[in-house]
């Protein structure tokens, strides 16, 4: 009986609309009976054949060119069929319907060449090539990356990924990680061959060098999740402190209204602009101020605008230069930096930035001076921006594609060879202790290419594939 990963699957591979082509997909054990029986005639491996599909009735479907990817040279590492047709909705349906209906139902004095194909689930053929291992977790994810990416360096990045760049990085680490726990557990297996010194020193020093090539990698990967991701920027600040026009600036368009009403914007206003390709999500929320002072409307904006604050990767705190001799505003403003830190998440920078150059002085401002209206300051702006979130504009060449997930495993890999440094420094370090510690380090970075990658997981990353790929 077959299990579900090993039921054929069939699905539209482009996207839906009309189109100039369109591709359906097959993949399965052994379709060579149901590929003959669908076009009428052997196809040669991996070249184009140009097939007129007829329907049940004789009626014509479609023209399509078929293509044959027998195991293990295809995507999937199964038999593969292509069929590249006309790129309308109605027409590649009723190709899969053909499709379906040929496997299942054939006429009475032949069998069914396919009795379980089912159409596919998102991101199912590109499951199927990981658990062949045609491609490991982190190149699988790449796939999505290079379909998803908003700009040409998270496209070149998740290339990098596709072609096992970050793999081959994590691996080497693995690699230097057997290494030690090879030692250690040797140890451990031989109670009377005790660690000496020297053969102490040579793992701290191997810990030593692993950590240092650990944080190399996790940089390049802060910047691959910056590349896929961006950043949520939040501008706040008291009203008419020129947080709207701070967004238009920044978005070279005028995206939000501008008027010398305070609470003009009460809800929040969202544009993603990109700096050095990186996607920057600038959120325009409304004026923050004492709550007994504004109407309901106002208090709800206000509400919303906290909240994203605490879900911000960076928080822009609008000052207003030409309001620097009002006692009650420089009172407000103190208060409201206070709430900030406060609300804000232990690791989210906060920035102050001074605005209105245009109308009085920065003179003795720590942190960045613009004006939001001439645009004086905005590229010293940009580049504190990307520098509080991690990004390194040098590091950019050669960076790959990488996910939250991926700087997460990173960083528990690091904690991990951070406590095994530490136990190692005791005069009597406990050896199954130490091997523990090394194991979990271990454990942690394999998820990255999927080696202790638990199924729960599996199926969140590949459900958030397209259906087709």
């Amino acid at each position: 009986m077959l299990s579900e990963r090993d039921d054929p699957i069939i699905a539209i591979a482009t996207p839906p609309g009309r189109g100039a082509v369109g591709v359906v997909r097959i993949s399965g054990k052994q379709l060579g009976p149901f590929v003959q029986q669908l076009v009428k005639r052997a196809l040669k491996p991996r070249q184009s054949h140009l097939v007129t599909l007829h329907d049940t009735q004789g009626d014509t479907i479609d023209q399509v060119l078929a293509v044959f990817f027998p195991a293990p040279h295809s995507y999937t590492g199964e038999d593969v069929l292509e069929l590249q047709g006309h790129g309308g909705a109605v027409v590649l349906n009723m190709l899969v319907s053909h499709c379906l209906f040929l496997a299942k139902d054939a006429p009475a004095d032949q069998p069914a060449s396919l009795p379980h194909l089912r159409m596919a689930r998102p991101g199912e053929f590109t499951e199927r090539a990981y658990l062949n291992d045609k491609l490991d977790l982190a190149q699988a994810e790449a796939v999505a990356d290079l379909i998803d990416a908003q700009t040409q360096a998270a496209v070149r990045s998740a290339g990098r990924s596709l072609e096992g760049e970050f793999s081959r990085r994590v691996d080497e680490l693995a690699q230097a990680l057997v290494h030690v726990r090879m030692q250690i557990e040797a140890c451990l297996d031989f109670p009377e061959e005790d660690l000496d010194f020297i053969e102490q020193m040579q793992v701290q020093q191997q810990l030593i060098q692993l950590k240092e090539k650990l944080h190399a990698l996790m940089a390049q990967a802060q910047q691959g999740r910056l590349l896929r991701d961006g950043l949520k920027l939040v501008i706040a600040g008291q009203p008419n402190a020129g947080k709207s026009s701070l967004l238009n600036a920044l978005a070279g368009a005028d995206v939000a209204i501008v008027t010398p009403v305070a609470g003009t914007t009460r809800d929040v206003l969202t544009q993603t602009i990109h700096i050095e390709g990186v996607p920057v999500h600038v959120l325009d929320t409304a004026g923050l101020r004492d709550e007994a002072d504004a109407d309901e409307i106002e208090r709800i904006g206000m509400t919303r605008a906290w909240s994203h604050i605490e879900q911000a990767d960076l928080v822009v705190l609008l000052d207003d230069l030409s309001r620097q001799h009002d006692t009650l505003y420089i009172q407000a403003q103190a208060r409201l930096q206070e709430k900030m830190e406060r609300s804000r998440t232990a690791h989210t920078p906060l920035l102050t930035v001074h605005n209105k150059l245009d109308m009085a002085s920065g003179n003795g401002k720590t942190g960045i001076c613009i004006s939001a209206k001439t645009g004086e300051g905005l590229d010293a702006l940009r580049e504190r921006v990307l520098s509080l979130v991690g990004w390194q504009a040098g590091l950019n060449e050669g960076v790959f594609t990488a996910r939250t997930r991926h700087v997460d495993a990173l960083r528990s890999t690091l904690q991990h060879v951070d406590q095994a440094l530490a136990w190692l420094a005791l005069p009597a370090p406990a050896l199954d202790v130490l091997a523990e510690e090394c194991r979990l380090a271990h454990q942690s970075l394999s998820t990255l290419t999927g080696k202790f990658t638990p199924d729960d997981l599996l199926g969140e990353i590949f459900s958030r594939f397209c259906i087709g790929k």
